[in-house]
């Protein structure tokens, strides 16, 4: 487990210098906007001929009793492609690691590997005008077969969402969805919402806080929230990192860490 989290921070680590050393600061373009690190996306798309890549990594702990489950998702990829100026593809995938710790100590159940692969289309549908949203509607598909066995689920998972946003002020803005969601172990829809408020301390520095969940059409709802930083390099590169948990039931803390990089046209 040690090496695999130092290896996970140091290809990290280095694909960052890796881009810094090449990237390059261009005021006239628009700083990029990412899907990470919230779990609300984002109301637009990349553009045409744009390739974006939003990874990092994170750790969620939950105690029910004297049973402590800890997960390590690594390289929580997403690369989206922009084949329209109004449409992108997305593709993601990630490696979990799950242990279980009894009374503090560690038993032999470790599961690891892959969880279903991420296929999608984000689509933009209407700009912001006054009082009406920017919108966007985006689909994702989770093959039962891409999965690794210890993550691969009963049922192909299916999701669709509405990606809304106003602007409040210059550095403030406020981003919801809205949607549903099929798979994993049940047949069964579950509504999916998020609200996150974004701020922009600085040119560099970004804050958000934010409100997510599902609510299942045969379980009790789930709610968490979380809130983080985020520091622009450049308009193509950004560093994210952010800290929280649930307030129902599931989740006692959540950390992660990652960046996005865009590489444009020329």
């Amino acid at each position: 487990m040690q090496l695999l989290k130092k290896n996970s921070i140091s290809s990290i680590a280095f694909f960052a210098t890796a881009l810094f050393s090449f990237s390059q600061e261009n005021s006239d373009v628009d700083a990029l906007v990412t899907d990470r690190p919230d779990a609300t996306e984002a109301s637009s798309t990349v553009g045409k001929g744009v390739l974006q890549i939003e990874t990092g990594g994170l750790y969620e702990a939950f105690k029910n009793n004297n049973i402590k489950s800890e997960t390590f998702t690594f390289n929580t990829t997403l690369i989206r492609y922009g084949i329209l100026d109004n449409m992108e593809l997305r593709l993601g995938w990630d490696f979990v690691e799950g242990t279980t710790k009894l009374n503090g100590n560690q038993l032999d159940d470790i599961t690891s590997g892959l969880s279903p692969l991420l296929l999608g289309l984000k689509i933009d549908i209407l700009e912001e005008q006054g009082s009406m949203p920017e919108i966007a509607l985006m689909g994702h598909i989770f093959p039962v077969f891409s999965s690794s066995k210890d993550f691969r689920p009963e049922y192909t998972g299916v999701d669709f969402r509405l990606a809304l946003s106003h602007t409040l002020s210059e550095k403030s803005s406020i981003g919801y969805n809205i949607g549903a969601q099929w798979g994993n172990d049940s047949p069964e829809a579950a509504a999916i919402y998020s609200v996150s408020y974004g701020l922009s301390l600085s040119d560099k520095f970004g804050y958000y806080i934010e409100l997510y969940g599902d609510l299942p059409e045969d379980n009790s709802a789930n709610h968490y929230w979380d809130s983080g930083f985020t520091y622009l390099v450049t308009n193509d590169l950004q560093f994210d990192l952010y800290a929280g948990t649930s307030i129902t039931d599931g989740q006692d803390l959540l950390l992660g860490m990652g960046l996005s990089y865009r590489m444009r046209k020329k």
